[in-house]
């Protein structure tokens, strides 16, 4: 509930499920909201017309008081309402409701007044945001399943006819009812003599929410889509569209399909449809972008939920379309073993996705027997593989899915049950194993990165660098390196997890910590040696410290200085498969590997062992691009999904909170990780 404040409206919001909606005091910055009415309120919020607003809107009009009807924009989310999917725009009436025909709307008054708004600039901007919607079949709810082009007649014209959810509001209020329907199917086959009719089921009706309007008597001889999907395939295959008051019509006039209209939707009447209905306020003939620009641009109010501001329908679209990729890439059942009790309710936000289900065994042969019964995928953490987890791998026939942690992953370490906010997802292997190809390699391989990729690279890498970000950025005082020499080359050696998987799958003889130092000091005779343990082992969680003779090799040591610190003040990094020399790289230094980490083999780094199959040369920002912006899965701390862009933002911002204290002691480690495993916190639908 907002709180009043100088400037802000006092407004009754009397719709009690619109508290559900995410951001709602975002989008409605000028109102401080109020479960219940008062005698200071001076407005009424709700949602449309329906009927749980009766009693706010009569409580309204009985004191003289504005009632605010909101609903959906059309750029709303990936998947429906119904379903719960957070809605990314919303648009505020102030004036009638922009679908409800019988009385003025504020979206009516701004198309009469366009020609006092659309300037040039505007036409160029909305011509462009039809472009991009047209091109990427952005629509309302996104997510329907490809058409099955197998049930179109190639021999024949085709017409869609778009039938709605009984009941629908935007039925009545556009001049329409349950007859419109039989009506339009008449006029569909009077107007289109031999053509295909496809017949379009609502969203809802095909998820079985709710029923649809045309009779099933008037179907024969019809094409019946009762399956959801994407709107554009469909209107991509059709000649001509008709429509009672459906949103789908406006998508069809983006296309410059020829519409026609059987009851009175919002871009009905303004010349640019076939009207059945006389719609005698509107009347003047407008252009297309200004009926894009009114009801895409001006009208709505969009929110982004990743930053949760406020932000343009650009933005929206933008985000859109990489949340659309992420529900396809993640769509379908995930059956998980291996995963810690405490690990798990971060696996399931990492997963989530519309159309994703995630089923965690605690038995790695139960999972297997899940994924392929159900036509699922088995995913398992791959640096916890087990024995009984390869035996189940080997015996599914379900596609196996290793996971591991991304390349900036948190603020706080995954062994101090810090949640990952990256995952990598690789079906073919895992990064850290060279033994087979993964993802991350094979995209590498194959290049073809575009000016425009390796440009969105070379800027994330700088702002990394820039701020310093690191895979796990814990907090550490940055004094020490300063001190380090300049007249002797200053190389940084980073310790590693001696059990850690990369270290096991990706290293010849040499293997140890230890068998680094020494490696590097016959290496490198003259350098000033500085060695850095790995936070796990200086944290007591893992194994991994230098022997005596090893100590004797370095001449400084970099335990809890801040290690962006140390790569900036070093000359080069010595590893043998860490992921500090990755972030050596993004800050132009010099890196020898003695193993095979991803980031070897690509003439970018100097390297103890061969790679066969890393046969191509790679630039930097290519490497940055295919392990930064390609192979991770990314969400922000709330759990929304993200871009690698998003969470660099998200940790730099974290930096002005006070990191939670890492759990020291036996007692307290297992607590923390008890509380961990019994999150229930859900993720949020988008």
């Amino acid at each position: 509930m907002s709180p009043a404040s100088p400037g802000r409206i006092p407004a009754w919001v009397c719709a009690p499920g619109l508290w559900r909606v995410p951001f709602l005091a975002t989008f409605l910055p000028e109102y401080a909201l109020r479960a219940a009415p008062g005698p200071d309120v001076r407005t009424v919020i709700g949602w449309g017309l329906k009927p749980s607003t009766r009693a706010g809107r009569a409580w309204a009009a009985a004191r003289g008081l504005p009632y605010v009807a909101l609903e959906d924009g059309l750029l709303r989310s990936i998947g429906l309402g119904e379903a719960g999917a957070a809605t990314l725009s919303l648009i505020a009436h102030d004036l009638g409701v922009y679908y409800d025909a019988r009385r003025p709307s504020r979206l009516e008054q701004d198309l009469l007044a366009a020609d006092a708004w659309l300037d040039a600039a505007l036409a160029d901007r909305t011509r462009a945001l039809v472009a991009r919607l047209v091109e990427t079949g952005l629509s309302k709810t996104n997510l329907g399943e490809p058409l099955d082009r197998a049930v179109l007649d190639r021999g024949r014209p085709r017409v869609l006819v778009v039938d709605q959810t009984f009941g629908d509001a935007a039925i009545e209020t556009g001049l329409a009812g349950p007859d419109s329907f039989a009506r339009m199917m008449a006029s569909a086959r009077a107007t289109h003599p031999g053509a295909q009719l496809i017949v379009k089921r609502h969203p809802a009706v095909a998820a079985g929410r709710k029923r649809g309007c045309i009779p099933d008597a008037l179907l024969a001889g019809t094409t019946v889509i009762d399956r959801n999907v994407r709107p554009a395939d469909l209107l991509a295959e059709v000649e001509a569209v008709h429509v009672v008051t459906s949103g789908l019509g406006f998508e069809a006039l983006l296309r410059g399909l020829p519409v026609t209209c059987h009851g009175a939707p919002f871009y009905a009447g303004w010349g640019l449809t076939i009207d059945t209905l006389a719609i005698p306020r509107r009347g003047a003939a407008r252009p297309l972008e200004a009926m894009a620009a009114a009801a895409l641009i001006r009208a709505p109010r969009y929110v982004d939920p990743v930053t949760g501001a406020r932000c343009e329908v650009e933005a929206v679209v933008e985000r859109l379309l990489s949340f659309r990729a992420r529900a396809d890439r993640l769509a379908g059942v995930w059956c998980g073993a291996g995963f810690a009790p405490a690990k798990r309710p971060q696996v399931r936000r990492l997963l989530n996705a519309p159309t994703a289900r995630v089923h965690i065994h605690n038995f790695a042969r139960n999972a297997a027997r899940q994924a392929e019964a159900e036509g699922g995928r088995l995913v398992y953490w791959a640096g916890k593989e087990t024995p009984a987890i390869r035996r189940a791998a080997a015996a599914t026939g379900a596609p196996v899915v290793r996971m591991e942690d991304g390349f900036v992953r948190s603020r706080g370490l995954g062994s101090d049950f810090v949640g990952a906010l990256s995952v990598a997802l690789d079906d073919l292997g895992v990064y850290y194993d060279p033994n087979a190809p993964s993802r991350l390699e094979v995209r590498i391989e194959a290049g073809g990165f575009t000016p425009a990729e390796v440009a969105r690279a070379a800027a994330l890498r700088r702002r990394v660098v820039e701020a310093g970000l690191s895979k796990y950025n814990l907090a550490a005082p940055v004094a020490g390196p300063e001190a380090w020499p300049r007249d002797r080359e200053r190389v940084l050696i980073v310790g590693q997890v001696e059990n850690d998987r990369s270290i096991l799958t990706g290293c010849g003889p040499l293997r140890t910590s230890s068998g680094l130092v020494r490696a590097v000091r016959t290496a490198r005779p003259d350098a000033f040696l500085v060695y850095r343990n790995h936070p796990d082992v200086l944290a007591g969680n893992r194994p991994g410290r230098l022997d005596a003779s090893a100590l004797v090799e370095i001449d400084a040591t970099a335990d809890g200085l801040d290690i962006s610190a140390c790569l900036d003040a070093c000359d080069r990094l010595a590893t043998l498969t860490s992921l500090a020399g990755f972030e050596a790289l993004l800050r132009g230094k010099a890196v020898s590997t003695w193993g095979r980490p991803f980031y070897a083999g690509w003439g970018l780094t100097e390297d103890a062992l061969t790679f066969e199959r890393r046969t191509r040369r790679a630039t930097l920002d290519e490497l940055v691009h295919a392990a930064l912006i390609d192979y991770p899965l990314y969400i922000t701390p709330e759990g929304w999904p993200c871009e690698a862009e998003d969470l660099v933002e998200a940790l730099i911002a974290a930096r002005a909170l006070p990191a939670e204290a890492a759990p020291r002691g036996r007692l307290r480690r297992w607590w923390t990780g008890l509380m961990a495993s019994l999150d229930r916190t859900p993720p949020p639908s988008y």
